[in-house]
């Protein structure tokens, strides 16, 4: 009998990052993965430095230093902060706690491709719920809830769309989540967001609601694989006893700690990918490629069919402007765009310019 897997894993399509290369391309400009064009800051470099000269050593197992940072700066119980291998662990252990076979996961229509994927691999049953214009739709999501609903996941700002919910939104969905459901608030973008607290007040008024960050994206740290989580304390109790011992190494705590207490450098990325992100997607509507409103590092350019998008996409990539196609997102006319730097984003936007015979 040949051996099978767990339910559900079979059902897995497995995940297709951005590219980063282009076969005989030099000077490639990779803008699909939504990545800081800054990188970390020099505190966190320096940290991450410092931190090679103990190798030989086992890193922590309990993460106070870094748990202690991040309550420092975002005004948070460090007892109620759980650190993981990037967001997406957290992510997957929160599945892990509270899905199973014969549970349903719901998710938006153009939601992270992941949220599906953890569903799977836990023999839960992934639900997608349609969103309204590339925004989601609280009503959806509440009429899709059942007495088989055990997690909610809700990226805001949302990937790959860049739109999010206001506060009463939020609010509206948390009061009306089952009690017996967990709603996730993963906010991988939410440092882009000038005064959002990524769900800190519901999740200190809704023991059912966690709150998912990540070092990738504002931060810079995207290779060494840092998130982190807050909740009530059941949720954080079970989610540690599930958790590997030494899931984050301790350059990873390290570099991670001092990225979180240099906000200055924090603030000048924030700030600069707003301008950038306001020009590029400006500029873009001037030769016909409109988007919407974006919250995070990127904008989803939209073109007036899949076949323009999908030539787009080629010509950029023939000279090695590597933009991220989402029609596995279920938006075939559209390109996601990375804000680079103020260089990258003038290369983008005259690129499509040229291609849209502009120039």
């Amino acid at each position: 009998m040949a051996v099978t897997p767990q339910p559900g894993i079979m059902e897995i399509d497995l995940y297709v990052g951005g590219k980063s290369h282009v076969d005989g391309v030099e000077n490639v400009l990779k803008l699909s993965s939504n990545e800081n064009p800054f990188g970390p800051s020099d505190a966190a470099k320096k940290a991450l430095e410092r931190a090679a000269l103990g190798l030989h050593r086992y890193p922590s197992t309990d993460h106070a230093g870094l748990r202690a940072a991040i309550g420092e700066v975002w005004g948070l119980d460090p007892a109620r902060v759980i650190c993981g291998n990037g967001s997406g662990e957290l992510l997957m252990l929160i599945a892990q706690a509270y899905a199973g076979p014969g549970d349903e996961v719901l998710f938006t229509e153009h939601g992270f491709a992941m949220y599906p994927i953890y569903a799977n691999a836990n023999g839960a049953t992934p639900v997608i719920v349609a969103e309204r214009d590339r925004r989601i739709d609280v009503d959806a999501l509440l009429a899709a809830c059942t007495e088989r609903t055990r997690i909610v996941y809700l990226a805001n700002p949302a990937n790959p769309t860049g739109t999010m919910l206001g506060e009463a939104e939020l609010l509206r969905l948390a009061e009306g989540v089952p009690d017996r459901a967990v709603l996730v608030l993963d906010g991988a973008y939410a440092e882009f967001v000038e005064g959002y607290d990524a769900g800190k007040a519901l999740v200190d008024r809704f023991d059912n609601v966690v709150m998912t960050r990540t070092f990738s994206k504002i931060y810079g740290l995207g290779g060494l694989r840092i998130g982190w989580a807050y909740a009530s304390q059941g949720v954080i109790d079970v989610l540690m006893r599930i958790r590997g011992p030494f899931n984050l190494s301790a350059p990873a705590l390290a570099a991670a700690e001092a990225a979180v207490r240099d906000r200055a450098h924090t603030e000048k990325c924030r700030s600069e990918n707003a301008r950038l992100r306001e020009w590029m997607a400006g500029a873009l509507a001037e030769l016909g490629v409109p988007s919407d409103t974006s919250t995070a590092n990127f904008i989803l350019a939209r073109f007036a069919s899949e076949e323009e998008a999908r030539a787009c996409n080629e010509y950029l990539a023939a000279q090695g402007i590597l933009l991220r196609y989402v029609g596995g997102y279920g938006l075939p006319d559209c390109i996601r765009i990375t804000v680079g730097d103020e260089a990258s984003c003038r290369r983008v936007v005259h690129a499509i310019g040229q291609f849209k015979g502009a120039s």
